[in-house]
């Protein structure tokens, strides 16, 4: 069987890739690239490909699906309350400044 080779793999590994491909595209990754990534998150969320025989087959790891919203914020957090209010308070100057403009 040749690298690249999707036969082994189940529809819905081959339909999660297509939708996680999409995703990646949507945020302006390459085509490629973006097919890389979206078969590396199913392999390690499902451990490659699944189709064999019968079998109840082992449990997803869902710990990659959840990884991207526990990244954000940490920045924020770990800044102080007077830091914070201080970029807000000129994000909204900013804000009422472009809105005069036009």
């Amino acid at each position: 069987m040749p690298r690249g080779d999707k036969s082994k793999y189940t529809d819905k590994q081959k339909r999660k890739a297509e939708h996680i491909e999409e995703g990646y595209e949507k945020r302006g990754v390459s085509k490629k690239v973006a097919a890389k990534r979206a078969w590396a998150t199913v392999n390690k969320t499902s451990g490659g490909g699944k189709k064999s025989g019968s079998g109840k087959g082992k449990a997803e790891n869902k710990t990659p699906a959840r990884k991207g919203g526990k990244i954000g914020g940490k920045t924020a957090a770990s800044r102080s309350a007077t830091k914070r209010s201080a970029s807000a308070s000129k994000a909204a100057a900013t804000r009422k400044k472009r809105a005069a403009k036009s």
